[in-house]
């Protein structure tokens, strides 16, 4: 492959990065503009914990919101990580999405408190945090590692706040539970090479 072909591959996953981003997070607003319109029904794809028929929210929760405000907070983060994580390939990050979300969602359901329902985006937010903080080392690049310490110098404030326990109305279990998730993701797609050994 030459230097022009590889930058024309390079140029292509970013815009599909681009494109699968933008249109994400837009589908979280339309969702939430439907929510709005119905009076909230979509509310009720949240998780209920350990209520059985709850199992079949486990992954719609993580594209509804509670409010406008809720969608906001969410979007930039889920955006630029989603990016980023997306430029190691388009299935690679889509499985590692549905791993997150699924392990997210099912940790919610078994420890979250009684009579609550949770929702929304910050689970996989704050996995694909995880993902891209420690993918870098785990692949041994050094251009994922800095990727790493990047996010973490941006975002590492706020996901540690987003764990403390203390905050009323937020799932700390959700944001933890993502959080571990995704490192556990980081390790479980570790790109591996040789004979016999296929590439994810």
């Amino acid at each position: 492959m030459t230097d022009r072909e590889l930058e024309w591959s390079r140029g292509d996953r970013a815009k599909a990065a681009a494109k699968l981003m933008v249109g994400w997070v837009a589908l979280l607003w339309l969702l939430e503009v439907v929510d709005v319109a119905s009076g909230h029904a979509l509310d009720g794809l949240g998780i209920t914990p350990r209520t059985a028929s709850e199992l079949v929210d486990v992954v719609p929760a993580a594209f509804i919101h509670f409010g406008f405000a809720h969608v906001a907070a969410n979007s930039v983060p889920l955006l630029v990580m989603g990016f980023l994580a997306a430029l190691g390939g388009i299935r690679r990050f889509l499985a590692v999405c549905a791993l997150i979300i699924v392990a997210d969602g099912l940790g919610v359901w078994l420890i979250a408190p009684a009579h609550t329902n949770t929702a929304g985006a910050s689970g996989l937010i704050f996995g694909l945090f995880g993902y891209l903080l420690v993918t870098g080392f785990v692949q041994r690049r050094p251009l994922g590692v800095l990727v790493g310490l990047l996010v973490g110098a941006v975002w590492g404030t706020s996901i540690l706040v987003g764990l403390a326990p203390t905050q009323s109305g937020v799932s700390w279990q959700g944001h933890l539970l993502g959080l571990v998730a995704g490192v556990a993701t980081a390790f479980l797609f570790k790109r591996r090479t040789g004979r016999g050994v296929v590439q994810v």
